[in-house]
């Protein structure tokens, strides 16, 4: 994290220089020793005293620094097998009354909570409303993960245990990291590190896009430090170095020594920082934060600093602030926190997720899991372990509490760096056993992935560790080398399973553990959900896909569960709840359903999703608020909104308010880019209302009435411009069509849709052809005169090559107009009969992609008219005769009728072949008269026949329109 390198208020200025103890400043004889072997080597190497020997002296001085300090330091690294068994080694023989923490303040309430979890997880805070930070932050999310081989969770479950010990946090709280962190929207800390074949494992997005908090980051900031560093030791990355030069040396030393180092090393980092102010003034602000809320406990408690313990990272440990030590005198003002509501809790992690995050090697936190167990089986020291963890063993009877070791005075710090610096590297034997377990063990793996693995790779990859570890100049082949020497060997070409050799081995070696939440450390919303999914009888903590299967008809109390799955499939990632059977639409639900759940497997998104509320339902419409009523909402998705209200909460409440604000968007709304799904939703909650309600709800009945006068306002504008697609100019046209009846029954007037089709002028061949099928659909234009200006077309050589993008108007046109399938189709059949192949042939590919994209949806509404039209079988194809073609026989019944009448259309044609059913209608009515013969017109209409007899209804339309 990063923020501005000026100095606050109450901050002072760092300098490079040491802030140790005085040439003459008492128990300075402790180091005089190294300081005198140092100030050689600086001679000898740097051929005189320099800037080099005032690193290694300022080095002296912070280490000096720190031992002397009153209150004792433990330094540690993050998830450092060392630093937890030097942890649990010193805890047992200090047994402090404090501990003071290196962990965001906040999260103090959560600890408790880890019994019941599996670990790993992680510790976090998060703010999906944010009040005083920019809004494109949200969510904010901080987490802290845990590991069993950390020291941290060592020093957490001895306090919470162990009875009269407090725990006490003292980093900067969730808040402060942000308010810190003032280019959190371009951080570049460090890149996670990706699998060598490129494509990322799942588990390490368990932590999201989340801050991570660490104890302990000992990294080089120097990148030519760190390269030089990796250079010599003959290794490939940073953390494969640690491993090697400081975890197993520090496996066995004893709490000086231990110290003592871990000090020098985060010194030796510290001060061979490059000069990133920003990065800088963040640690700084860090360690005046957490001394200053030390002192601030120590005044209040009156705790003596002897029976205390700060647990922090080896490079805060070194620190040079003024308030440094219990006797600091550096002020400090921290600043209040943001009005922003913060959200805790626990959520799974991972290893992968953990080296994703901090930017460590892959596997390299497996590793050090296995270093952890292979540390307490070789030194039997008995870590700590809260109680009622999962795995945990049942405690022992109680015993008196071994009394608290006095610490030495300050005075009588020994220096233990000296003999360990001098000390030649311990030669570790080779375990054959070991060694060959492991062999074994991914030649199995290996098989199981796919890989043709034998005996044979098995030796070679025993005989290769040993031989990689003999050219790095290692006594003993450690797992990396082990990793490298399996890849060589079994890999060869290919990966034939999901699963490379790399992460094989890193199963192998204590696998990539994912946590797990326990349901009482889990959110409200998160037990509710599992309450009620019980009926199911699934184990959903349950990591991996679980199938479900309901009978909602000889079960109905299942029918509560499908609706929880429904709600959690439109809240929760993709995977979490899949239908596989069933589908929930406006008045349809299904009786029977499968579903495969993975609840386990996104068990941070469901906790999550506590945070937003304490029922699923309450975060549901909280979303559907928030998305109708965001700076982005769009009238399509205000309507979305409206249906899944409707779907999944029930009520009109809810849906009510969101549709009037849909009719708010829709009159601000001045583009026609979601009409298509604007007129899909209207329609398809149209028909759910007019069949599921006895009325249609106010909302609706004004989003028509306001959308036709709005796309009718709109329209002309349209049909030129260029930002519009002819499928958002068809969407319009299919909204006024098919809403004009009951637009036209609430008061609104046809002629503002006439004059907005006149006045429409395109220029572009598919918005023509659809103003042509807007005009046949209004009366404008005869569908006799639409099939002559097809014709015209056909016959102008100049129009040829644009024919394709009419045909794709015409196709676009069945959405306001589908009763125009069949003169699509007959043009279509024109052009294939009419053109020569030389036109034909060119012009084809360009139909079928203009077609295909973009009127893919409308194709089976051409086919199924196609085949109506044309004959079933092949053999009748020579013989047809297409219906447009056809002309009626001078003989054939009715053929007068339906001449005098005027119509060609195919329903006149079949009234007046088949008229006993008009006249048995007309009986019905009670209307008497004779059809009309070829050559005489009716004497009188129909109409007026019918009004003179029942005039009650004309003088009520008389009264009506006149106002009389």
């Amino acid at each position: 994290m990063t923020g501005s390198p000026t100095n606050g208020p109450g901050r002072t200025p760092s300098t490079n220089g040491s802030a140790g103890p005085s040439a003459n400043s008492p128990g300075q004889a402790s180091f005089t020793a190294l300081r005198e072997q140092l100030h050689e080597a600086a001679t000898s190497f740097a051929d005189g005293p320099g800037a080099l020997e005032g690193i290694l002296l300022g080095m002296v001085d912070d280490v000096d620094r720190a031992v002397r300090e009153p209150l004792e330091i433990f330094p540690v690294c993050h998830h450092s097998p060392a630093s937890a068994l030097a942890m649990a080694r010193r805890l047992r023989e200090k047994q402090p009354k404090v501990v003071y923490l290196e962990l965001c303040e906040d999260m103090a309430p959560l600890l408790d909570e880890l019994r019941n979890c599996r670990l790993p997880v992680a510790v976090q805070a998060f703010a999906s409303d944010v009040d005083g930070f920019p809004a494109e932050w949200a969510p904010l999310s901080v987490v802290a993960p845990i590991t069993e081989a950390s020291a941290e969770y060592q020093a957490i479950a001895y306090a919470l245990d162990t009875p009269g010990v407090e725990l006490v946090l003292v980093d900067r709280s969730s808040d402060h990291v942000f308010q810190w962190d003032s280019r959190h929207g371009e951080r570049t800390t460090q890149e996670p590190s990706a699998p060598a074949d490129g494509v990322p494992e799942p588990e390490a997005a368990l932590h999201g896009e989340a801050v991570g908090v660490e104890i302990g980051d000992l990294r080089p900031r120097f990148a030519e430090l760190e390269e030089h560093l990796l250079r010599h030791g003959k290794v490939r990355h940073w953390s494969e170095w640690w491993h090697q030069y400081v975890e197993v040396p520090l496996g066995d030393s004893d709490h000086d020594a231990y110290r003592q180092v871990m000090f020098l090393v985060g010194s030796l980092f510290r001060r061979l920082a490059p000069g990133d102010g920003d990065r800088v003034r963040v640690d700084e602000d860090r360690e005046r934060y957490m001394w200053t809320r030390i002192r601030e406990h120590l005044a209040a408690g009156g705790a003596d600093p002897e029976d205390c313990l700060y647990v922090c990272g080896a490079f805060h440990a070194a620190s040079r602030v003024e308030e440094f030590g219990v006797a600091g005198s550096g002020p400090f003002t921290i600043s209040p926190r943001s009005a922003t509501t913060w959200q805790h809790g626990l959520i799974p992690s991972s290893h992968a997720a953990i080296e994703a995050q901090f930017g460590l090697a892959p596997g390299s936190v497996s590793i050090a899991a296995t270093q952890w167990a292979k540390n307490l089986k070789r030194t039997r020291v008995q870590p700590y372990r809260l109680t009622g963890q999962d795995g945990a063993k049942k405690p022992r009877a109680t015993k008196k509490a071994a009394p608290a070791v006095a610490a030495p005075p300050p005075e009588a710090a020994e220096d233990r760096l000296s003999g360990f610096l001098r000390r030649p590297p311990v030669l570790d034997t080779l375990d054959e056993a070991e060694l060959l377990g492991w062999s074994v063990d991914i030649v199995r793996a290996a098989r199981r992935s796919g890989y043709l693995a034998s005996t044979a790779d098995a030796i070679a990859v025993f005989e290769t560790s040993i031989l990689l570890a003999g050219m790095r100049d290692r006594a003993k082949p450690t797992p990396y080398d082990f990793q490298d020497a399996a890849i060589t060997c079994i890999e060869k070409d290919a990966v034939p399973g999901r699963r490379d050799v790399r992460r094989l081995v890193e199963i192998m070696m204590g696998g990539d553990r994912i946590g797990r939440v326990g349901y009482d450390a889990l959110p409200p919303l998160a037990r509710d959900v599992h309450d009620r999914l019980a009926p199911l009888e699934l184990k959903l903590q349950q990591r991996g896909v679980q199938r479900a299967l309901l009978d909602m008809n000889s079960r109905p109390e299942l029918g509560a569960c499908s609706d929880v799955l429904w709600m959690l499939r439109r809240l929760m990632p993709h995977g979490a709840a899949r239908p596989i059977m069933g589908e929930r639409k406006l008045g349809e639900r299904s009786i029977q359903e499968s579903w495969d759940l993975a609840l386990g497997t996104h068990q941070r998104a469901l906790i999550e999703l506590g945070y937003e509320g304490v029922s699923i339902e309450q975060v549901l419409e909280q979303r559907l608020r928030r998305d109708a009523y965001g700076p982005r909402a769009t009238t399509a998705g205000v309507l979305a909104a409206v249906e899944d209200a409707t779907l999944y909460l029930g009520g009109r409440r809810l849906a009510d308010e969101l549709g009037a604000r849909a009719l708010e968007v829709l009159a601000a709304e001045r583009a026609v880019d979601g009409a298509p799904e604007v007129l899909r939703r209207v329609r398809g909650l149209l028909a759910y209302y007019r069949t599921a309600e006895p009325v249609l709800p106010p909302w609706v009945e004004s989003f028509v009435k306001a959308g036709y006068a709005h796309y009718c306002t709109l329209l002309p504008t349209a049909f030129t411009d260029e930002d519009a697609t002819v499928g958002q100019v068809a969407a319009m046209l299919g909204f006024l069509f098919s809403m004009e009846s009951l637009a036209l029954s609430l008061g609104c007037d046809r002629a503002q849709l006439e004059l907005a089709v006149a006045q429409s002028r395109p220029t572009d061949p598919e918005r023509t052809a659809l103003l042509w099928a807007a005009q046949v659909q209004l009366g404008a234009l005869s569908r006799a005169e639409l099939r002559e200006r097809c014709g015209e077309l056909l016959a102008n050589p100049m129009v040829v090559p644009a024919y394709p993008r009419y045909l794709s108007g015409f196709v676009h046109a069945l959405v306001p107009v589908p009763g125009l399938a069949d003169v699509v189709v007959e043009a279509v059949s024109n052009a294939f009969g009419r053109l020569p192949d030389p036109v034909l042939l060119p012009w084809l590919p360009s139909l079928i992609t203009t077609l295909r994209a973009g009127a893919a949806d409308l194709a089976p509404l051409l086919i199924r008219e196609a085949g109506r039209v044309f004959p079933a079988r092949l053999a009748a194809l020579d013989a047809w005769v297409p219906p447009w073609r056809e002309a009626p026989e001078e003989g054939a019944p009715g053929g007068d009728r339906m001449r005098a009448a005027g119509g060609g259309g195919r329903a006149a044609a079949l009234l007046f072949a088949h008229p006993g059913t008009l006249d048995a209608v007309a009986e019905l009515l009670g209307c008497d008269g004779a059809w009309a013969a070829a050559d005489e017109g009716p004497a009188d209409p129909a109409g007026a026949v019918l009004t003179a007899r029942h005039p009650d209804t004309a003088i009520a339309w008389e009264s009506l329109l006149t106002g009389a």
